[in-house]
């Protein structure tokens, strides 16, 4: 009933199709710019680096968080997404090897756009949607990102095959052209958030100041023991599958013998399981809440790596649906969770600051995998991530988030903001309810 409620809403509507047409025109683009700097260069490795530029600025993220809560949202998107296709202009210069440079540069620029568009995009549907349809719309944004994640990248490598980078550029420019006109006819009503520390704290030094309010999402998320508990297990989470992603190749090629370009098509079963999980998250999440739904997606997940660590094909495809199912329950619950505790002048910090937490372990992960797997047999880290996902899944069995946010979480509401939506916030006791995109 939510879902069908979610789209007769339509500021909702506007939001979620320019966000498919964005998602589709982003994801096109990140494998395009991988061919093209291949194709240009002979080179793997200069091909891997754009995926280096455009991660790389995921370091600022706090910082992108701070701006995002002291501005109104819908201008900002509206702005940024008016950038990002200015900054993707200098890729129809590129012609020549020496130009790669050029691509470097966008993807920088590229990342650094994406790390302000994903809170300022979370912050703006806790604004837009009433708090019971916010499942169903992180949902629907992951299901799309899904299905596009198998799609898009398809499509864009068959364009640039026919086109050449130029097109698939043209296509993501349009895209974000499309995300700034919808976002710009979306109406919302947008209270400017001013932190307190600029109106009723004592006075600091600038310094102090200025970090207390870049960390103040950190501090939303170890203020209360639930919290605390669910960034702990999402951070084991993260650096487990940082860890099993370092065997995917050997996967394909040790475990079912195959030629490593078979890795697309266990890709392809991934996206169908994702696919499934993102239609079904947010019925579990109004059923069970966040906090259950997160244990049960990640005992599910635990079984994904024993199916892999197998030599036969059926099973590693099992494996690769189960992944796909399971992932989704996790990250739709956990933002939709923070989305609904978290007051309004906190939402992009907050979201900034769980990143952070995820990808760094995550990112930690996938070093120490490629270590291991160097040394001993794949299966063993294999082995090591579903250990890691049944102890994550082990510290939220017994957690219940409080109907109100006591103590240390409520100091650190107090002492960034005096403003709060109404019904949002550690306040808020109604009903339980996410790689990037342009919010439309």
């Amino acid at each position: 009933m939510s879902a069908r409620r979610l789209w007769t809403h339509r500021q909702a509507r506007r939001y979620l199709t320019g966000q498919a047409l964005s998602l589709f025109g982003d994801s096109a683009l990140w494998l395009a710019c991988g061919i093209w700097v291949r194709t240009l260069t002979g080179s793997d490795t200069a091909a891997a680096l754009t995926f280096l530029f455009f991660t790389a600025p995921a370091l600022l993220a706090p910082l992108a968080g701070l701006l995002v809560d002291r501005v109104r949202r819908r201008p900002l998107l509206v702005a940024a997404n008016l950038s990002g296709a200015a900054i993707l202009t200098p890729l129809l210069l590129v012609h020549h090897r020496r130009d790669v440079w050029l691509i470097y540069t966008v993807m920088l620029l590229y990342g650094l756009l994406n790390v302000l568009i994903a809170p300022a995009q979370s912050a703006l549907l806790t604004s837009l949607l009433p708090p019971d349809l916010l499942a169903d719309a992180n949902a629907t944004l992951r299901t799309v990102q899904e299905g596009l994640r198998v799609l898009a990248p398809l499509a864009g490598a068959g364009l640039f095959a026919f086109l050449g980078g130029h097109a698939v550029a043209a296509l993501d420019m349009a895209s974000f052209l499309a995300a700034a006109a919808l976002t710009a006819r979306i109406r919302i009503s947008e209270t400017h958030t001013v932190d307190a520390a600029a109106r009723h704290e004592r006075p600091t030094r600038p310094l102090r100041r200025a970090t207390g309010q870049i960390t103040a999402g950190f501090r939303f998320l170890t203020g209360l023991p639930a919290l605390r508990r669910v960034t702990f297990a999402g951070a084991i989470a993260a650096f487990a599958l940082g860890a099993g992603d370092a065997t995917s190749y050997a996967v394909v090629s040790q475990g079912l013998h195959r030629a490593p370009q078979f890795i697309g098509v266990t890709q392809i079963t991934h996206g169908i399981g994702a696919i499934v999980g993102g239609l079904s998250a947010a019925a579990a999440i109004r059923r069970f809440g966040e906090i259950r739904t997160v244990v049960a997606g990640l005992a599910l997940l635990a079984g994904a790596p024993l199916c892999l660590a197998t030599p036969w094909l059926p099973v590693v495809l099992a494996g690769k649906l189960i992944m796909g199912a399971a992932l989704p329950w996790i990250v739709i619950a956990i933002i939709t969770l923070l989305q609904r505790l978290a007051a309004t002048h906190l939402q992009g910090r907050v979201y900034a600051a769980l990143e952070v937490c995820t990808t760094g372990p995550q990112t930690a992960g996938l070093a120490l995998g490629a270590v291991l797997i160097a040394v001993f047999d794949y299966r063993l880290v294999l082995v090591g991530e579903t250990l890691s996902l049944l102890i994550a899944a082990a510290t939220l069995v017994h957690t219940r988030v409080p109907t109100e946010l006591p103590g240390a979480a409520m100091t650190a509401c107090a002492a960034t903001s005096t403003h709060r939506e109404p019904g949002r916030g550690p306040g808020y006791t109604g009903a339980p309810g996410g790689r990037r995109g342009k919010p439309a």
